[in-house]
């Protein structure tokens, strides 16, 4: 027996016994199979028409939420481990995360629910990188506020399964929108079609039209880049199909037949409404059309049955007999007796389309009742996802509907009109070759099923008359060659913290720089001073923290790194990063040198005496042992040098040792020598201290001060701000990082303050050699002070003999 007729017969048998159900979707139906309800799911392809059908699950139908850990980007390098959770999906839907999770170009982390043996199954995540997000952005954007209410839908908070509860949602989603001064991501964009999505399973509801032209119409005014970018995930399809197909099933309610030919005041918008929506409502009940206006998309409903409207023309100018909108165009009502030549030669005409009287005698007697028009001022929601294109819209797009119809080809061809722009555009240049009607069929402009009519010079003609056998959106295609720029990973959104942090970096490694410019200009230009072997242990302290330096805001960026990756020139990569790594034992291991220094000379002064050539001993240790866990972590593990994909698509990624090497080569050695510093500062910090509670002098006051300036001047030279380094990295909190980034980046600067300009010395050695001649008057003063003090000593001694 044929296997098919026997399918049949079983749809037949189930479908009439009594545990037929409805399944959430048009065109699905369910019926009992032991423990499951198998669906019937009819799908209509764009292109094709052709509806095919598919058997699956009914309860299995949806993805579940699953557990889903990743990382917050913090600011740079800081992550933060989360436990974030998929959102309920549909089959053939991409789920995003319960906790907003976006990337750095504003695109959303999702993942595909797909169908497997029947049912719905999460694609697998074995073969991801590590994934790395924002969940706040320096930016102001609607992602968190639009995915919370995502969420609230999905989870029964907020309910779409009755007029009130719709309403309320479409208005905080239109509301979000309707801010100002916001950054729109393609996520947005993305969330706004599933929220779509949600509201088109429900009855259809006409008050809730108004928000969702709203919403298409913020979303069409938003950067380009955003509308590419969430192409790659069909946000902008589903978002039109969607939008399409909700305003499709509201002729009813918007031009119902019980109010035709009644008396209505001159329609007016509501001023009140179209400042909240953005949105011009005009009801024309009695001749039976009802427009939602905006300058971006606008929809007309008609009921040709009331006075025979079957069309729309729109005007870049006002006439008598156009009616005017605030959005800036005119439009007027066609009914099926018009005249096509007539409409084409009315001045200032954008485009038209109308039901000649014989074809919409056959569409009515085929089930058709309404009709709705939507204009768009542009392709923005109409995204070809290929960089190169052989042909582009230069008109306004025409949307032709007519409920009821069905899937097929119309009986006669339906004519329309569109204005060619590109005749506006003086540097525009086309050719007739590819140019002419097209239509949108959810991947690119096609020509298949409409025709540009032999009159029409594409090239001159300001109007061109189209005619199509079948019903989309169309538009006026000019043929020729067209790239789009490829937008990558192009960086919308940034962390909160890191603009802040980038500048307080770049400020205070700039200082630092100049101050440590200072000190080798001061040992240059005066040999006393560096000659003093406390001078040449700070010389070498800031050579190394130079060193450092230049490499980490100069050579070792992260474009660099990532340019070193792309080319695969990973022993350069490992190079830099062994190098920022040796300059920062280096800058350490004399910070520690310099600890105990200060250590013999503040606390065991007594009988202690410097071994021979001590600074050059210093000098090999502090500039050799560094070498040893460099060279050890470059030559067991070189690829932990290497960034990786996620922190090379956030910009989080410099060559630098990772893993076990950052473990064992950086972070061991770094806080031992801190903690010891920490021990030695406190201790000496106690020694003075102790010293000053046994001082009975007058000078205590000025002692006191000088203990403070030893305890900043320890803090800073000694390393101790890289301590709220190391509670950033256990990502205690990003005061750490500010911190860290306000006080590490100052150590050079803080150095030449200390050093030259609170040094008396110092400082009179610079006023030597700025102002000689004040500088010799002074001690020419002091000079014969000293003589006077003198003189009157020996005249006061010789007195007292006598």
């Amino acid at each position: 027996m044929n296997s098919d007729w026997c399918l049949g017969l079983f749809l037949v048998l189930a479908l009439a016994s009594p545990g037929y159900s409805k399944c959430p979707e048009e065109g699905e139906m369910c019926f009992p199979s032991g423990d499951y309800a198998l669906c019937e799911r009819d799908q209509e392809s764009y292109s094709t028409g052709v509806r095919v059908t598919d058997l699956i699950y009914c309860d299995s139908m949806f993805c579940e939420p699953e557990a889903f850990q990743h990382d917050y980007i913090v600011r740079f390098h800081d992550q933060t481990p989360y436990q974030n959770k998929w959102k309920r999906a549909r089959i053939g839907e991409r789920a995003t995360l319960h906790d907003v999770c976006v990337r750095r170009n504003g695109m959303p982390v999702t993942r595909e629910c797909k169908l497997k043996d029947q049912r719905a199954v999460w694609e697998s995540t074995d073969q991801w990188a590590p994934v790395v997000c924002l969940r706040s952005f320096r930016e102001p954007t609607i992602s968190k506020d639009l995915n919370s209410l995502h969420d609230a839908v999905l989870e029964g908070r907020k309910r779409t399964n009755d007029s009130q509860g719709r309403r309320e949602v479409s208005a905080s989603m239109r509301n979000m929108f309707r801010e100002r001064d916001r950054t729109f991501l393609p996520a947005d964009v993305h969330i706004t079609s599933q929220m779509l999505g949600t509201l088109t399973q429900q009855d259809k509801d006409a008050a809730v039209s108004v928000d969702l032209v709203s919403v298409c119409r913020e979303i069409m005014s938003c950067d380009r880049r955003v509308l590419r970018l969430s192409a790659q995930l069909n946000a902008t399809n589903s978002l039109l199909s969607q939008f399409e197909n909700y305003l499709d099933a509201l002729p009813e309610q918007m031009v119902p037949k019980d109010r035709c030919r009644k008396v209505v005041a001159k329609p007016t918008s509501d001023e009140t409404e179209t400042a909240t929506t953005g949105v011009e409502t005009y009801n024309f009940s009695d001749v039976g059309v009802q427009a939602l206006i905006t300058g971006n998309i606008s929809v007309f409903f008609a009921n040709p049955e009331c006075d025979g409207i079957t069309g729309i023309a729109i005007f870049s100018a006002p006439a008598e007999d156009r009616k005017t909108s605030a959005s800036g165009f005119w439009y007027r009502f066609l009914r099926f007796s018009e005249d096509l030549d007539k409409i084409k030669g009315e001045s200032d005409l954008e485009t038209a389309a109308f039901l000649p009287e014989n074809l919409w005698r056959k569409v009515t007697g085929r089930g058709a009742s309404y009709l709705i028009f939507k204009v768009y001022a542009h392709d923005a929601l109409f995204v070809e996802t290929s960089l190169q294109r052989s042909r582009r819209p230069r008109s306004k797009i025409i949307s032709i509907s007519i409920p009821g119809w069905g899937v097929g080809n119309l009986p006669l061809p339906l004519p329309f009109l569109l204005r060619n722009e590109n005749l506006r555009d003086p540097d525009a240049s086309s050719s007739s070759s590819g140019s002419g009607c097209g239509f949108w069929n959810y991947r690119t402009w096609a020509t298949e099923g409409v025709n540009t009519s032999s009159s029409s010079d594409l090239l001159n003609d300001p109007i061109i008359e189209c005619h199509t056998n079948h019903l989309t959106q169309f538009a006026f295609l000019v043929g020729g060659s067209y790239r789009t720029n490829d937008l990558g990973e192009e960086v919308l959104i940034t962390p909160l913290n890191e603009k802040v942090l980038d500048i307080i970096s770049i400020v205070g490694c700039s200082l630092s720089l100049l101050g440590i410019l200072g000190i080798f200009l001061t040992a240059a230009l005066f040999k006393s001073w560096r000659s003093q072997a406390s001078t040449k242990v700070l010389l070498h302290l800031c050579l190394a923290m130079s060193l450092q330096m230049v490499l980490f805001v100069f050579l070792n960026t992260d474009d660099i790194s990532e340019t070193l990756v792309e080319n695969r020139d990973n022993v350069r990569c490992v190079v830099l990063g062994a190098a920022l790594q040796y300059s920062i034992l280096v800058l350490f291991s004399w910070m520690l040198i310099i600890a105990f220094l200060q250590f013999q000379r503040y606390v065991t002064v007594i009988g202690i005496e410097r071994p021979r050539r001590y600074i050059l001993k210093a000098a090999i240790v502090a500039w050799s042992l560094p070498l040893v866990p460099t060279l050890l972590s470059a030559l067991i593990d070189p690829k932990s040098y290497i960034p990786t994909d996620a922190q090379l698509s956030t910009d989080t990624g410099i060559c630098y040792p990772s893993g076990y090497s950052l473990i064992f080569g950086v972070v061991l050695p770094v806080t031992m020598i801190t903690v010891s510093n920490l021990v030695i500062f406190v201790y000496v910090f106690y020694s003075i201290s102790h010293s000053l509670s046994q001082s009975v002098h007058k000078s205590e006051r000025k002692m006191v001060v000088k203990q403070i300036k030893l305890s900043i001047m320890l803090f800073f030279l000694l390393g101790l701000t890289w301590i709220f380094g190391l509670f950033a990295f256990m990502r205690a909190g990003v005061a750490f990082s500010y911190l860290f980034c306000i006080t590490a980046t100052m150590q050079g600067f803080v150095m030449f303050v200390y050093f030259v300009l609170l040094d008396s010395a110092n400082r009179r050695l610079w006023m030597g050699l700025i102002c000689p001649t004040k500088m010799k008057l002074d001690v020419q003063k002091r000079t014969a002070e000293l003589q006077s003090m003198t003189t009157s000593s020996t005249n006061f001694t010789s007195r007292s003999q006598h």
